[in-house]
């Protein structure tokens, strides 16, 4: 590397190290909740919010150096470090977690019994770090993650930080996994892997929607992206074992077995998967002990419980029941499910199409569509797609994915509420009616038309 783009190098990640340090320094603060962290500095949020500029500044520079992995490996360490060992930031679901992972160390079961059963079992201390709008609320996440998380709670006993850490902790298990797969991938489909590392692992979507908030989606992409890793390798058994192991962390990434099946194209091998698959989930929801309850409509009606002006659903239905007097809810409840239904008709369509050289462009796209049409599009769901989107030649210089990466981390605020009220809901419909014309018009754009007709072949075959 010449000594200039050295010398840049490591200017931009000094940078976004610098505000790696301030989002952690007065994130505790920032993020308030009944958990007081193990450092609570006097830090504003001209501080905080300079710390993510900084971040979102460096990570763009460094797009245009043009970095290695095994360099991008090394920053991205820096950028996460002090994000790994503050307070849970975006969001408060990890005490969820935490309370959920009790309840199965309590031998209760998370799919019945809800985190307000916590109380009667000595452990208030935990029901009291969830928030309040999810105490009555049971588990939709899958069987393998909630038995993880219940050794850690057994292990943390009565320290919530230590809880919080030990969780933060399984989940950069898939950091790590995306270190590895993520720029193997993108050397399968010929793309850069330098960039597909520089968008996953120094992304601030991913650092701060992921990482800081120790959501359990890092830790299913980072199975989902090994798993898709090795079948575009070939290697379709053992991926389909890794996709349904990150299917009983939480569902979506259940979605990525047909695909490799039908991309496969031999029914036999098809056959033996679909068996695998199914042990795979028997075999977890029997040794954890929970059963099959997590396959049940609550997996799908939670994320439902939360209005955001940023979901195109309930952007269109809070914004039609203004005008028409209709009630904003059922009309919300309906679109949720109209796009849902979208998301599996197209989701069909792909599968019905897709070869191996398309398999991660199509299952990217689908997860991708998943996210935003679903009843509740929080921003880190967007990762299920772009992480697979970044390995592809074709998404990994789009200047739409980089603002969707770099926006997603500021619409919600550091104590995991959106920073959009309902009435900015008109706003975000507009917003989404003009990406949707753009997208159809570059659709029928002639030059872009014709080079996806014509699928890059993977490197080696």
């Amino acid at each position: 590397m010449p000594r200039t783009a050295e010398r840049s190098l490591w200017a931009w990640a000094g940078l976004g190290l610098a505000g790696s340090v301030l989002v952690a320094l007065a994130g505790p603060r920032m993020a308030g909740g009944p958990v007081r962290w193990w450092f609570h500095l006097p830090l504003g949020v001209a501080v905080f919010y300079a710390g993510i500029a900084a971040l979102i500044v460096s990570w763009l520079a460094l797009g245009r150096v043009g970095l290695p992995p095994r360099r991008l490996w090394i920053v991205g360490a820096l950028w996460c470090a002090p994000l790994a060992l503050t307070a849970p930031l975006f969001s408060q679901d990890v005490y969820s977690y935490l309370a959920q992972g009790t309840i199965v160390h309590l031998g209760l079961d998370p799919y019945r019994d809800a985190p307000t059963v916590l109380a009667q079992h000595g452990h208030a201390h935990v029901l009291g770090a969830v928030s309040p709008f999810w105490r009555h609320t049971t588990a939709p996440y899958g069987p393998l993650f909630l038995w993880i998380v219940s050794g850690l709670a057994a292990v943390a006993g009565p320290h919530l930080i230590l809880g919080a850490l030990l969780i933060r902790a399984l989940e950069l298990v898939g950091l790590i996994l995306l270190a590895v797969f993520v720029p193997r991938l993108a050397s399968s489909l010929g793309a850069d892997a330098g960039r597909a590392t520089w968008w996953v692992l120094t992304s601030p979507l991913v650092l701060l929607s992921l990482v800081a908030a120790a959501h359990n989606d890092l830790l299913m992409i980072g199975l989902l992206a090994a798993g898709v890793t090795l079948a575009v390798e070939q290697r379709t058994l053992p991926a389909i074992v890794l996709c349904a192991l990150a299917a009983t962390i939480k569902l979506p990434a259940a979605a990525a077995i047909p695909f490799i099946l039908v991309a496969e194209g031999d029914r036999r091998t098809a056959l033996r998967g679909v068996v695998i698959a199914v042990g795979v989930v028997v075999a977890v929801s029997l040794i954890s002990g929970l059963g099959f309850g997590w396959l049940s409509p609550s997996v799908f009606s939670t994320p439902g419980k939360v209005r955001l002006a940023i979901t195109p659903a309930t952007a269109l239905g809070w914004t039609v029941a203004q005008v028409v007097p209709v009630g904003a809810h059922g009309l919300e409840s309906a679109l949720a499910v109209a796009g849902f239904a979208f998301s599996v008709l197209l989701g069909l369509v792909l599968l019905w199409r897709v070869r191996r050289e398309t398999l991660v462009r199509y299952l990217g796209v689908v997860l991708l569509v998943l996210a935003v049409a679903g009843p509740a599009a929080w921003p880190w769901y967007l990762t299920w797609g772009l992480v697979l989107l970044a390995t592809t030649a074709e998404h990994q210089t789009s200047r739409w994915l980089m603002l969707v990466a770099a926006a997603g981390a500021l619409v919600v605020k550091a104590d995991g509420i959106l920073a959009f009220a309902l009435p900015t809901a008109p706003g975000f419909l507009a917003l989404y009616l003009a990406a949707a014309v753009v997208a159809l018009r570059r659709a029928r754009h002639p030059a872009i038309a014709r080079a996806r007709l014509r699928p890059r072949a993977l490197a080696g075959s």
